[in-house]
C-alpha cells in the first residue's frame, strides 16, 4: 500500500515540477515514454530496425535525446562522423555527449582515426585509462615528446596494462627508455597482486637469463611450498631466484611465517642485498594484513628497499596493533605526499606525535582535520577537546531556488528516467547535473529529490555542499516509524541502525546489490529466512525481503544478534554484518584489548575497513540530530575491543 502512494506521489510531483505529463500523447495512440521503453528493450537486445522504428515516435519529448544515442551507440562503428558530430554538438554539455564522445574515441583510437581522436579529445571532460592510452599511441606514432612519464601510472598499477598502453610498453622497451630492471619490478608487482596471467605474459618479455620460464609460473604459485622444499629450487641464476622469490610470495600470501621459516633456512646470501630486502618487505606486507605480529620486524629487514604506500600503510598499521608510534610514525613519513594528507594518515601521525611528546606538532596536525564529517575528521575534533557540534542549517531552500531546480535540464530528464524505471541512466543524469552547482543550487537539488523520494540522490547531492549544509539532508530519516519501531522491539540504538542503513542502501527499499543482496538492510536471501526462522516472523516469504517493514524487521533482528555475539560492540557487529562474524572475530587481538580506533583502522578488507568508519560516523551524526540526551564522544562508541586469545571463532554467513 506504502509503495503504491509513494509511487502516485512521485508522478504527480514530477508532473508538477517537468511541466509533462507522465502520459503525454504519440504517434499511433501510444506515448512517447511508452514509445522510449520499447526503444530501450530493442537497444538491449540489439535490434536496430525496431529502435529507428520506436525513436521517430519519441521526437519532441525531453528524452528524445535517448533513442538517438542508444541507436548511434548500437552503429558506431559504421556510423557517419557528420551524424555521429551532429548528435555531440546537438547535445553538448549533456551527460549523452560525454558518454558517446568517450566510446567515439575509443573506436578512433582503435582504428587509427588519429586526426578526429585529436580533434575530439580536448572537448571531453573526463578522460579514461584507454583514451589516454590511445593518446600514447598518438604521441609515439608522431614522435611527440617522452612517453614514458605518461605510461607509468599504468605500468606502476597493480592491475593489468590496458590493451591500449601496451604498443606504447613495447616501443619503450625497444627503445631501451624501459629496462629488464622495470621489467623485472612490473612482474613482482603483478605477483604480489595475483596477476599471474599478466605476470605470465610479461616473463616473456624478460631476458632470457632473468626470466622464470612462464609455463613454470603458474605451476609454482599453485604450490609454492611443495616447490620450495623440493630439488628444483635454483639459486646459482638469476631465473632462479626470481622463481624462489615468486615462491616465497605466493606462500608468504596464505601463510607468512611458513614463508619467513622458509627463507630463514634459505641462502640468503645468494640473493643481491636488494633482493633480500626485497623478500623481507613482500614478507612483512602479507604478515601485516593477517596480523602477524613479527611482521614490525620483518619491516625493519626491509631497511631502506623502496616501499609502495600500500606497503607502508600495512607497516603502519601493524605498529599501531602494537602501540609502537615510532614505527607508526616513520611509515607515514615515507609515503608520498598524497597518501600523507589522506585523513586516516594525518590522524595516526597526530596520535603518533603526540605520544612520542611531539604535542604541537601532532595538535597542527588534528588541525587539519578538525570540521570534517567523516570518521578521521570526527576523531580528531575529540583529540582537540571539541565534541560532535551539527552545523546550523542553511536558510531553506525558497520555491524561487526549488523551481529553478526543476527547470534545469538534467535534473528534469533524471526525474522523468527514475519515473520510467530506468536507474542506471537517471543516476548518471543526475550526478552529470549536480557537478558544476554552488551550494545553494545543491540544496535545492536535494530538496528536490526529497519531494520525489529519491532518498540516495538526497543523500548523495546534500553532501557535495562546502560550506552551506542542511544535516536533515545528508542524514534523513524516512521509514522512521518502520526503523525507530523496530530498533525499540530489539532494543538498538537507533541513531546506529539509521547509520548502518545509510551505508547499507541510501534507504532504497528496492535496492538488490550485485551479490543479491536486497531491501532497506541488504540481507541475503539466506541470511533473511534464518532470521526470519530465528524471530518468528510469520508468514515470511523470500519475495516480501523488500517490503520496509519486513526488511528493517529482518536486518534489526540479524544485527541485534551480531550484537550479542560480540558482547554489545557495535564496531564488530557492524563488520560482521559487511564481512560475516567469524573474519570479524579473526581480525581480533590474540594479544589482548585493542582500542576500537585501531581495530577499525587494521581491518584487512579495504571495503569492510570503509564501512565500519562511514557506519560508526554515521551514527555519531544521526544521534546529534535525533537527540536524546547527551551523546557519546566517538572514541567512547568505539569503546575496547576484547582479545581473541582462547575464544571459537563463529561460522561466516
Amino acid at each position: 500500500m506504502r509503495t503504491f502512494a509513494i509511487t502516485a506521489l512521485c508522478t504527480a510531483l514530477i508532473t508538477l515540477f517537468t511541466g509533462l505529463s507522465p502520459a503525454a500523447p504519440a504517434a499511433a495512440g501510444a506515448s512517447p515514454e511508452t514509445a522510449l521503453m520499447a526503444a530501450h528493450r530493442a537497444y538491449l537486445r540489439g535490434d536496430r530496425a525496431a529502435l529507428a522504428r520506436q525513436a521517430e515516435a519519441v521526437r519532441g519529448h525531453a528524452l528524445e535525446a535517448y533513442a538517438d544515442f542508444w541507436r548511434l551507440k548500437l552503429g558506431l562503428a559504421e556510423a557517419d562522423p557528420a551524424d555521429v558530430q551532429d548528435f555531440l554538438a546537438r547535445n553538448a554539455g549533456t551527460v549523452l555527449a560525454e558518454q558517446l564522445r568517450r566510446d567515439w574515441l575509443r573506436l578512433l583510437g582503435r582504428t587509427g582515426q588519429w586526426a578526429l581522436f585529436r580533434q575530439e579529445r580536448p572537448l571531453l571532460a573526463q578522460s579514461d585509462a584507454d583514451i589516454a592510452c590511445y593518446a600514447l599511441q598518438d604521441r609515439w606514432r608522431r614522435q611527440e615528446g617522452p612517453l614514458r612519464p605518461g605510461l607509468a601510472p599504468f605500468w606502476n598499477a597493480s592491475r593489468p596494462l590496458p590493451a591500449a598502453c601496451e604498443p606504447v610498453a613495447d616501443a619503450l622497451y625497444e627503445s631501451g627508455a624501459l629496462t629488464p630492471d622495470d621489467l623485472r619490478d612490473r612482474f613482482r608487482l603483478l605477483v604480489r597482486n595475483n596477476r599471474l596471467s599478466a605476470a605470465e605474459r610479461l616473463a616473456e618479455r624478460l631476458p632470457e637469463d632473468r626470466a622464470p620460464r612462464p609455463d613454470r609460473i603458474l605451476a609454482v604459485s599453485r604450490a609454492p611450498a611443495r616447490f620450495l622444499e623440493g630439488p628444483e629450487v635454483d639459486l646459482r641464476t638469476a631465473a632462479g631466484r626470481e622463481l624462489a622469490i615468486l615462491a616465497l610470495s605466493r606462500l608468504a600470501a596464505d601463510d607468512p611465517p611458513a614463508a619467513a621459516d622458509r627463507w630463514g633456512r634459505m641462502a640468503q646470501s645468494a640473493f643481491p642485498l636488494e633482493d633480500q630486502q626485497y623478500v623481507w618487505a613482500v614478507l612483512a606486507t602479507h604478515g601485516a594484513y593477517q596480523r602477524v605480529p613479527e611482521a614490525v620486524d620483518w619491516f625493519r629487514k626491509a631497511g631502506g628497499t623502496s616501499l609502495t604506500d600500500e606497503q607502508l600503510a600495512w607497516r603502519a598499521r601493524i605498529a599501531l596493533r602494537q602501540h609502537r608510534w615510532a614505527e607508526v610514525n616513520a611509515a607515514v613519513e615515507r609515503m608520498s605526499p598524497s597518501s600523507r594528507r589522506e585523513a586516516a594518515w594525518t590522524y595516526w601521525q597526530g596520535r603518533a606525535l603526540v605520544a612520542l611528546g611531539r604535542l604541537e606538532e601532532g595538535r597542527k596536525l588534528y588541525a587539519r582535520l578538525a570540521g570534517g564529517t567523516d570518521f578521521y575528521g570526527l576523531l580528531a575534533e575529540e583529540e582537540l577537546g571539541r565534541p560532535l557540534a551539527v552545523p546550523p542549517p542553511a536558510a531553506p531552500t525558497t520555491a524561487e531556488e526549488l523551481a529553478a531546480a526543476a527547470e534545469r535540464p538534467g535534473l528534469k530528464r533524471a526525474l522523468l528516467l527514475f519515473r520510467l524505471g530506468l536507474r542506471s541512466e537517471a543516476t548518471r543524469e543526475w550526478e552529470w547535473a549536480v557537478r558544476p552547482l554552488d551550494d545553494r543550487s545543491l540544496l535545492a537539488a536535494s530538496e528536490l529529490a526529497r519531494r520525489n523520494g529519491l532518498w540516495d540522490r538526497v543523500i548523495v547531492t546534500a553532501d557535495r555542499t562546502v560550506a552551506a549544509h542542511d544535516f536533515s539532508l545528508r542524514y534523513p530519516t524516512p521509514y522512521r516509524d518502520v526503523l525507530s519501531g523496530q530498533a525499540r522491539l530489539r532494543r538498538l540504538d537507533e541513531a546506529l541502525v539509521f547509520g548502518l542503513v545509510r551505508q547499507e542502501s541510501r534507504f532504497i527499499a528496492y535496492a538488490q546489490s550485485s551479490a543479491g543482496a536486497r531491501g532497506l538492510m541488504q540481507l541475503m536471501p539466506a541470511t533473511a529466512r534464518r532470521v526470519a526462522r530465528k524471530i518468528g516472523l510469520k508468514g515470511y516469504r523470500p519475495s516480501r525481503v523488500q517490503q520496509p517493514e519486513v526488511n528493517a524487521a529482518l536486518g534489526t533482528g540479524y544485527l541485534r544478534g551480531m550484537l550479542d555475539l560480540f558482547d554489545g560492540s557495535p564496531v564488530l557487529a557492524a563488520a560482521a554484518y559487511n564481512a560475516g562474524p567469524g573474519r570479524a572475530h579473526r581480525w581480533r587481538n590474540d594479544a589482548g584489548p585493542l582500542e576500537g580506533a585501531i581495530y577499525v583502522e587494521t581491518i584487512p578488507f579495504s571495503e569492510t575497513r570503509q564501512y565500519v568508519k562511514k557506519v560508526m560516523a554515521n551514527a555519531m551524526h544521526y544521534a546529534a540530530l535525533l537527540g536524546g540526551g547527551t551523546q557519546p564522544m566517538l572514541k567512547a562508541r568505539l569503546g575496547t575491543i576484547a582479545g581473541a586469545a582462547g575464544s571459537r571463532p563463529p561460522e561466516d554467513e
